[in-house]
């Protein structure tokens, strides 16, 4: 036998021994981390919601949405995931609104590949040490019609705008963008599944 043809059956060998384990090692693991996201995205919903004793899951054109209520079935807000790009890549966000639409009631980044130490201030900013979440938390209340706006260097002086984090103006007018693109969509959507309902 050739020394090519040794090397092949060799590397073949590698490759199916390697692809094996790897494959084994996916399906064991795969549970586990669809698992930590089941909890991630509850941990969120949570996180943006007012209070609520349970939540409703219903999917309108291919967007879940988590309807909080209380005890005696009231709605108390909705929640929904938001994508869009960001700076670097997709920013993935959890968003809760009231009921009309009318006010956001919180912010969760899920999920972002930005800068790190700039951009990555979207979800926590350890430069600010009172408070490092300040940026997500100051869209709770934020009236999203007509739109979001953003400020730089100064506090927002209107329900509708959101103040920029120094450094990281670009990451902060995308989480804006996509936070104005989606809850519109959003907003038509929920809307198609109440008039089913009723």
């Amino acid at each position: 036998m050739s020394t090519s043809a040794k090397m092949i059956i060799v590397l073949t060998l590698i490759a199916t021994l390697s692809g094996g384990i790897l494959a084994s090692w996916d399906s064991f693991t795969a549970p586990r981390i669809e698992q930590h996201r089941l909890e991630a995205l509850k941990e969120a919903i949570s996180e943006v919601l007012p209070e609520y004793d349970h939540y409703d899951e219903k999917t309108v054109d291919g967007r879940t949405f988590y309807t909080g209520k209380t005890a005696k079935g009231q709605t108390v807000g909705i929640a929904f995931q938001a994508k869009g790009s960001g700076f670097q890549g997709e920013i993935s966000m959890m968003v809760g609104v009231t009921p009309d639409f009318s006010k956001i009631t919180g912010l969760s980044i899920l999920a972002q590949v930005e800068t790190p130490g700039l951009g990555s201030k979207i979800v926590s900013d350890p430069t600010n040490k009172q408070n490092p979440d300040w940026f997500t938390e100051q869209f709770q209340g934020v009236t999203p019609e007509p739109e979001i706006t953003v400020v730089k260097n100064q506090k927002p002086s209107k329900s509708t705008q959101i103040q920029a984090i120094t450094g990281a103006t670009i990451s902060s007018k995308s989480v804006v963008k996509i936070l104005n693109n989606t809850i519109e969509q959003a907003k038509a959507e929920y809307a198609k599944e109440v008039k089913q309902v009723s």
